[in-house]
């Protein structure tokens, strides 16, 4: 399956020379990864990109920017968030990718993404990291607000010490 925002990259044309790519969603594209991601929209989606082979694989590092559309998770009402992420991946082989077991990453190492095939996706790399700076659940000014009218309790007053504020409180009057 092709995803929403495809920008493939043959891997026979990248070269050990640093090569800038820029690319961008179009409407349609944005209007796709808004429904893939749960958005309301995603108004714009550019990412300017540096590729080059190592013998370890495909560096691809940059910066991915878009601006979206999300829903206040408490009021449903709309959020506009300004992404501005680097970008800091390599692509493996499938077959280079050891299964099962985690392994751990020094702080400087690169995100792998493993490919098939003779191409890498730009676009579904730059998707990915759009996604991955949202928030998962973002609230707006008035989430709080609304919170507190249904009755929910923030967390610093949850618990068995939001009680004892409670009786601290009385007890101060």
């Amino acid at each position: 399956m092709t995803p929403e925002f495809s920008r493939p990259e043959r891997i026979d044309a990248i070269g050990a020379r640093p090569r800038s790519v820029a690319i961008e969603a179009d409407a349609s594209e944005r209007a796709a990864l808004a429904v893939r991601f749960g958005l309301v929209s995603v108004d714009r989606l550019t990412a300017t990109l540096s590729l080059h082979e190592e013998t370890s694989g495909i560096v691809v590092t940059g910066q991915v920017e878009a601006d979206v559309v999300q829903a206040c998770v408490v009021t449903g009402a709309p959020l506009t968030t300004h992404v501005d992420e680097a970008v800091a991946l390599r692509f493996v082989p499938d077959a280079e990718v050891p299964d099962g077991d985690e392994i751990e990453l020094a702080d400087d190492a690169l995100d792998t993404i493993p490919y098939a095939g003779s191409a890498i996706d730009l676009g579904e790399a730059a998707a990915e990291t759009m996604a991955l700076a949202l928030d998962p659940f973002p609230r707006g000014p008035e989430a709080a607000e609304s919170l507190r009218a249904a009755g929910v309790v923030a967390e610093e007053e949850a618990g068995p010490f939001g009680a004892l504020a409670a009786l601290r409180d009385k007890l101060k009057r």
